[in-house]
């Protein structure tokens, strides 16, 4: 009760900041002004190793600038009087970077060069020639999607939000800007009830995904998770598939159109390849029917558009890779029949950012890489990737040097792991033990440098690198997890009335602390409940059999053991107590 509230004296503190700031500007300034004089006396003594007299000269040149910058330093100082530390080292720079400018002392000899650039320049030229420097796996954060396989990946084209889709038809999305270090995500919902998530993907503006599930109808979902549109389903008694509105059968995969931002492209075991307008849900826009070397009909199990948007290429079950102008849905523009062996499910086909070359990632446990103009023959292939997913992803690198893809294991079978090719020569440059399950999805975005790996046992795995990776999981590993707040007991909430009658106001409250410690002490509030009755019944309560009277009884019934067969022997059983100790019939009539 007696204390007085504390007064500061804002002058006495600001003068107090200022002479402070002077205090370490000089300080500062000195330490360099001495360095600057050592290193104008070597120069010197390097280009005139004779004449000891003029080193003097040229620090008396130097130290005349101090009291020039002592004064600049005081009134930098009074006009930003809440010096801070770190503006401090700020301004320190600047002034470093002024002197480089005017730089004082005899010129530098010829070719001598500073030491830091060529390190600089050297690291440069290393980082081009090798290219493994460029991967970004020295960090990684794991993301719990849930336990059974991501078999959806999807970034926006920002990079602020991650979203994963899963086996166990739940679709996740994580913010990176708002995420702590704890790593949760900000929303889980099943856009497609109970069907397993194939794929999903951002628009190229960033505001709507794409949601490919085990059902006939694509679906688009806003960036929040909301519903915008659903693809019709088709009518599966009409033969001719041109002639249906919608897929029939179950979806395979789809992708956004990279330029025209409401087009999206679907495939599905229907035999078709469908475009779509979101605007119009009541029916596709496009169809594409790839067809096999008889002109029968083929399943599509994946499908692309080239990076320009011009081209459709489909890899199907045949193991064929076919690729349509947008434009003509009649005819292939150029197709490959035997891209892959036939019978398997081609997961994947990535066109490089050239736009020159076609990565197909195989059943057939193959990554092969074409040039689609001469496409009889891959330029490249790589063998031995086994894949168990009809999604295993393959993906280029930002720079189009490096081509990724991942492997699928058997249970206990020894870790997944994420491959990296060479473009050119398709050697094995590098590889990352990911976990102990199959690598299903990979992603390497282009603007954050980093690289999200879907697994077969529930994890989204970012890999990035402090240094070469921008923004995206930097963001969430530096914030420290939010306590969580204890939950306060509950409390009757206190309702305010400034003109009720004496008797009907209620007391102010102080405090819940001291409410709750007046309410320790009061024996009703806080009476500890009954804990459940074990056995039979103790103390007039009776049983778990049943909270009834009739059931105690019932039971008590079933537990009487006392045999009733013979009533004679059951009343006889009786008969010499009644004799010693009467106590119904004799004393009645002795009277």
């Amino acid at each position: 009760l007696g204390k007085k509230a504390r007064t500061f004296d804002l002058e006495a503190m600001f003068e107090q900041t200022r002479r402070t700031a002077v205090e370490r500007s000089r300080k500062v300034l000195e330490a360099r002004e001495r360095e600057k004089e050592d290193q104008a006396e070597k120069e010197f003594r390097y280009l005139h190793p004779d004449s000891p007299a003029s080193a003097s000269n040229v620090i008396g040149a130097q130290s005349t600038l101090t009291p020039r910058y002592l004064d600049m330093i005081k009134i930098h100082s009074v006009q930003q009087l809440p010096c801070l530390k770190a503006q401090g080292q700020n301004e320190d720079t600047d002034d470093e970077e002024e002197e480089d400018e005017e730089f004082i002392g005899p010129p530098l000899p010829p070719g001598f060069k500073d030491s830091d650039d060529d390190h600089d320049d050297d690291d440069m030229q290393d980082e081009d020639n090798n290219p493994v420097k460029k991967i970004p796996d020295s960090h990684e954060i794991t993301l719990q999607h849930g336990t059974k396989t991501v078999s959806a990946l999807g970034l926006d084209p920002s990079g602020a939000r991650l979203v994963t889709g899963g086996y166990d038809y739940d679709v996740r999305f994580w913010d990176f800007a708002g995420m702590d270090a704890s790593l949760q995500a900000f929303r889980s919902l099943q856009p497609c009830e109970c069907h397993q998530i194939k794929s999903l993907q951002y628009s190229s503006t960033g505001d709507v995904i794409l949601v490919v599930s085990g059902n006939s109808q694509a679906k688009v979902l806003d960036r929040d998770g909301f519903p915008v549109m659903e693809c019709i389903k088709g009518d599966q008694y009409i033969v001719d598939m041109t002639n249906t509105k919608g897929h029939t059968a179950m979806l395979n995969s789809g992708c956004w159109h990279p330029k025209i931002k409401e087009e999206f492209l679907t495939c599905s075991n229907d035999g078709t390849v469908r475009t779509w307008d979101v605007n119009n849900e009541k029916k596709h826009k496009g169809v594409f029917k790839p067809r096999s070397v008889q002109g029968k009909r083929v399943i599509p199990t994946t499908c692309t558009y080239s990076r320009d948007g011009k081209l459709i290429a489909a890899g199907c079950q045949d193991g064929s890779i076919q690729i349509w102008d947008r434009n003509m849905s009649v005819h292939t523009k150029f197709h490959c029949r035997q891209a892959h062996a036939p019978g398997t499910d081609t997961s994947c086909l990535a066109f490089s950012y050239d736009g020159t070359a076609l990565a197909s990632r195989g059943g057939d446990d193959t990554l092969k890489i074409w040039d689609i103009r001469q496409f009889k023959k891959p330029l490249n292939s790589a063998e031995r990737l086994p894949s168990f997913f009809p999604m295993t992803d393959c993906c280029f690198s930002p720079d189009d040097k490096i081509l990724v893809t991942g492997t699928s294991v058997k249970r206990g079978g020894g870790s997944g792991k994420l491959f990296f090719f060479d473009r050119e020569t398709f050697q094995k440059l590098y590889e990352i033990d990911v976990t102990n399950a199959s690598v299903v999805r990979c992603l390497w975005h282009p603007k954050l440098n980093q690289i999200m790996v879907g697994t077969g046992n529930g994890l989204a795995k970012v890999y990035y690198d402090p240094i070469k990776s921008q923004r995206g999981a930097k963001l969430c590993v530096v914030k420290t997890k939010r306590k969580e707040r204890q939950a306060e007991t509950l409390t009757q909430d206190y309702i305010i009335t400034p003109h009720a009658l004496p008797m009907f106001r209620e007391p102010r409250q102080r405090s819940t602390r001291k409410q709750l410690e007046k309410d320790r002490l009061d024996p009703l509030k806080s009476h500890k409940p009954e804990p459940p009755v074990a056995g039979p019944g103790r103390g007039g309560r009776v049983g778990t059999h049943g909270g009834t009277l009739s059931s105690y009884i019932v039971k008590n019934i079933a537990l009487d053991k006392t045999d009733d067969s013979n009533p004679r022997e059951a009343i006889l059983r009786h008969a010499k107590e009644a004799e010693e100790n009467p106590y119904w019939v004799a004393p009645a009539y002795a009277k």
